[in-house]
């Protein structure tokens, strides 16, 4: 009691609790997935629709950072959207200086801090938001994920959001480093739709992006005609797996 007004107060058994409700508020959102395969990064996001009366494709929850990098985020969308505009920010202030793309390390790790530094003050709350970045550098196709914390790790494969233990175990059965951007499209279909609660959960629209040797290296959103081909083999699988059981 007392230990959760502030995000500066550490508990007796040294939890954060402020961080942990920002961490409990992406839990609730829709499930984001990001997958690192041999040729580049793909993207994809549940983003559930909380009104029939919504435009179609409104209210994206994947944006472009750079012309090599992309971001979909899970969570609150005011608070990540601080975080997309902080992203470009921080790209194009390292283009400004140093005349090249910024890498993946530096972009995901200056995101990283600029979170971290909302959980050191009282004055400031912390991000109720989890981000993945897919870039294409130097280095070849990274995927980071940059959590409420401030915590930033590099992943092959990485879910956030209500679905991610679900989705984690099935990315696990993936021979991602044989994998193509183009096969991984139709994965991320699948596992989204899998995850999916249709009792529970209302309407969603399946979002992909990829960055890609297929793409030039530059983070687009996934072609409408191979979107509604990966909708449908997830559809036929799910309908598949429920036949099965």
């Amino acid at each position: 009691t007392g230990y959760d007004l502030f995000a500066t107060t550490f508990s007796p058994d040294g939890r954060v609790f402020q961080v942990e409700y920002a961490t409990k508020a992406v839990e609730n959102s829709g499930t984001a997935i990001g997958l690192r395969v041999k040729d580049g990064v793909v993207l994809g996001v549940e983003k559930l629709i909380l009104s029939k009366m919504l435009v179609e494709g409104s209210n994206r929850r994947i944006h472009t950072i750079d012309k090599h990098a992309g971001l979909v985020f899970a969570g609150l969308s005011a608070d990540a959207r601080q975080l997309v505009n902080r992203s470009r920010d921080e790209a194009s202030n390292y283009r400004t200086t140093y005349g090249s793309d910024v890498p993946a390390q530096v972009l995901a790790n200056r995101v990283a801090s600029f979170t971290h530094a909302h959980t050191l003050y009282w004055s400031l709350r912390p991000f109720g938001a989890s981000v993945l970045m897919g870039v294409y550098d130097a280095d070849g196709p990274q995927l980071y994920c940059v959590e409420p914390s401030g915590s930033c790790y590099n992943y092959f494969g990485c879910a956030v959001g209500k679905g991610k233990q679900a989705a984690k175990v099935e990315i696990e059965k993936l021979d991602l480093a044989n994998m193509t951007a183009r096969q991984a499209v139709v994965e991320v279909a699948k596992i989204i739709y899998s995850v999916h609660d249709e009792v529970k959960d209302k309407a969603f629209e399946l979002e992909l992006s990829w960055v890609c040797d297929e793409s030039n290296r530059r983070h687009q959103l996934v072609p409408k005609d191979l979107l509604q081909e990966a909708e449908k083999q997830a559809k036929e699988a799910l309908q598949e797996d429920m036949d099965d059981e």
